[in-house]
């Protein structure tokens, strides 16, 4: 009972700060939202604003008002699954603070995802671009200049195509702008082509068409399987997001089983708060290792 007329003391207070800042002229949605992102900016990992910078100018940031909507579900969600647990206004509000917590750096791995599908997605124009300049021009600098010019690149992959190019000018050869290329981006069809193309310009071969054919088949071939893999992934991470939520509410099974008045008896002793405390934590592990493990493994190659 405590408990219900708190939440409902907490609901009118709420109501009470949106009535007067409505009154004030200030709007407390977007002041919600600018504080959000403000927090999301202060506490998130130091690469995310880096990484999060590319993923504005892709147009798949979230907006400030999807920053706040988030970052309420979360708290809200983590104070009702606690309070179930424990019927405590206290300890709910504590896991609710530690649910917002998190949240960027959810928003960091799901950035972090985006940003490495993008780079693949450019390493494969990257790549079968060189490969069809190079059947027409028969010289891998050319190439590089015919992709650079052709503006289907876009930063960094563009810059770090210009860095290739003034290497191979200033050394006289090709191969320190291969191992730039190749060390900054490990993927396997950009070494396989690097080291097509040294073979090429080192050996003087001279019918390389269907060696290029080839290599561009391979590449077609391992876009489409990592395409697929993504599809795969994604239909499995809703699985095991369900899977996760169900274990939180797995509590309710044990009160149905033993009765609330013989729950709240066991929530009485000191250890099994322990063993609760524990179950939940080691729940949300499981949950954030997951999605950690989906958006940092993207499935490139």
């Amino acid at each position: 009972m405590l408990g219900i007329l708190a939440f409902i003391l907490i609901g009118a207070i709420i109501i009470f700060v949106i009535l007067y800042r409505n009154a004030s002229g200030q709007n407390l949605s977007r002041y919600v939202a600018e504080n959000t992102s403000f927090i999301y900016d202060k506490f998130a990992p130091y690469t995310y604003s880096s990484i999060r910078d590319k993923i504005k100018d892709l147009g798949q940031d979230y907006t400030p008002y999807q920053y706040m909507v988030q970052a309420v579900g979360f708290a809200i969600g983590g104070a009702i699954i606690s309070y179930l647990y424990f019927y405590n206004l206290i300890i709910s509000i504590i896991y609710g603070l530690c649910a917002v917590a998190v949240t960027p750096y959810l928003n960091y791995l799901r950035c972090k995802r985006l940003y490495s599908e993008f780079i693949f997605e450019q390493i494969q124009v990257y790549t079968s671009n060189t490969i069809m300049e190079f059947a027409t021009t028969q010289s891998f600098v050319k190439s590089l200049e015919g992709v650079y010019n052709s503006g289907v690149l876009e930063d960094p992959v563009k810059t770090d195509v210009k860095v290739m190019i003034d290497m191979a000018y200033e050394n006289g050869t090709i191969d320190q702008s291969l191992s730039f290329m190749s060390t900054k981006y490990d993927f396997y069809m950009v070494k396989n082509m690097h080291q097509l193309f040294l073979q090429i310009t080192n050996e003087g071969a001279r019918d390389t068409a269907e060696s290029l054919e080839n290599m561009s088949q391979d590449i077609d071939t391992l876009v489409e399987n990592v395409y697929r893999d993504r599809l795969d992934r994604a239909q499995f991470h809703k699985k095991f997001l369900q899977f996760g939520i169900i274990l939180y509410f797995m509590c309710m099974l044990l009160q149905f089983m033993l009765g609330k008045d013989k729950y709240f008896g066991l929530l009485e002793l000191w250890y099994v708060q322990l063993i609760i405390h524990a179950i939940l934590i080691v729940n949300s592990y499981f949950l954030l290792s997951g999605e950690k493990y989906y958006n940092e493994n993207v499935g490139a190659e």
